[in-house]
């Protein structure tokens, strides 16, 4: 914004007004349309785009009257699902149910019928800058909308959140707007936001050299349970009975072998 000097104070060079950068040529506010797109942008998860489910009305409490729901239902045809008071005023009647062509003059349609179908294939976001047929009785009158994609519960991008910006109808008549410029911009990834990591110093090799002089690790092998312990004694126990029993059998083969030799007498025979 750009301040001028105040008025009487001498020094005044024409520049006394405040001049607000965030509106166009009407004198009407930005704001509802940047507000949107930020709630929007809020709302994504990388480089996708929001589900209808997670607008919440609260959020955008202060321009309710301003933002409508669109549904595609036909290549280049959305028809309004919700509309504020806004809009309704602006098309002289309620407008939900309506198509968002009706809004528009016969040579404008099929321009603003690309732009959905952009913004759905895409997806993109659409910015249409307006203006109103100027007549005897009223001036050519601008407005603004705003169209962020939205994906729908079957997970297509089938539905859009809008903002309208405009100075009012005072005739409370049917307008009907031309496309004076069309903005297109591409949905793009959003950067995720780094969570701090803690530091962990980096895990050691077996014999790996310190740093320094330090001296080479020892390794250790694999702590033994009790239940281990417990088995290795059980089968050493084991090994020990049936060694046991082997030297008990072999002992016992000897001396029934040494029974089994039949007795004799052994003759001794001397000539002298």
């Amino acid at each position: 914004m750009f301040f001028g000097n105040r008025k009487g104070s001498g020094q005044n060079t024409g520049q006394d007004k405040v001049i607000s950068m965030d509106s166009f040529r009407s004198g009407c506010s930005l704001s509802p349309i940047r507000q949107a797109e930020a709630y929007w942008t809020a709302l994504r998860r990388g480089n996708d785009v929001p589900n209808r489910s997670q607008i919440d009305p609260r959020g955008l409490e202060n321009i309710l009257s301003q933002t409508f729901v669109l549904e595609r239902i036909a290549p280049g045809i959305a028809r309004f699902r919700l509309a504020g008071q806004k809009l309704n005023e602006m098309a002289g009647m309620e407008v939900r149910g309506m198509p968002l062509t009706a809004f528009f003059t016969p040579a404008a349609r099929k321009q603003v019928s690309a732009s959905l179908e952009h913004m759905f294939d895409a997806p993109s976001i659409v910015e249409l800058t307006l203006s109103t047929v100027a007549t005897r009785n009223n001036p050519a009158q601008e407005a603004r909308m705003l169209m962020l994609p939205l994906r729908s519960d079957l997970g297509d991008v089938s539905r859009a959140l809008g903002v309208f910006v405009s100075e009012g109808n005072a005739t409370k008549t049917s307008q009907r707007f031309d496309v004076v410029a069309t903005e297109l911009r591409a949905v793009t990834a959003v950067r995720p936001v780094q969570k701090k990591q803690e530091y962990k110093s980096p895990a050691k090799t077996t014999n790996e050299l310190n740093a320094g002089f330090a001296e080479t690790q020892a390794k250790f092998g694999d702590e033994r349970s009790v239940m281990d312990e417990a088995r290795a004694l059980a089968k050493k126990s084991r090994e020990i009975m049936d060694e046991t029993r082997q030297t008990l059998q072999k002992t016992g083969d000897q001396s029934k072998s040494k029974q089994n030799i039949a007795p004799h007498l052994r003759l001794v025979v001397s000539r002298d």
